[in-house]
């Protein structure tokens, strides 16, 4: 099973979830802006996907430029402000096991199948 965090306003995102339908693959769509990872559930996804918290951070958002930009947080903080503002989690993450990747470009996901 392949678990993708989706925004369905997102081009990329939704070129990735179509790249894994083409490729018959069983899919869990988490709209993640409306069903937000907890804690635990980023940085599980963070150790997957061998990235930092601030890596996973979209610095061209609103409110990344509004609260975030030029501050110095660690990484428990950075997870709380992905938790507390979705918006800032780079999409879309694709999630097979124990391995993650961003699909960014969509062919990315193709190294999980």
């Amino acid at each position: 099973m392949i678990t993708i965090y989706h925004n369905k306003m997102c081009s990329k995102s939704r070129c990735t979830l179509d790249l894994l339908k083409e490729n018959n693959q069983e899919v869990e769509v988490v709209e993640y802006l409306k069903t937000t990872p907890t804690a635990d559930e980023l940085k599980s996804i963070l150790q997957k996907l061998h990235m930092k918290p601030e890596e996973l951070v979209r610095k061209g958002e609103k409110v990344f430029k509004e609260k975030f930009a030029g501050k110095s947080l660690t990484d428990e903080q950075w997870i709380q402000a992905m938790v507390e503002n979705p918006v800032l989690i780079e999409r879309p993450i694709v999630v097979k096991g124990d391995k993650a990747v961003i699909g960014r470009p969509p062919e990315n996901v193709l190294s999980l199948l």
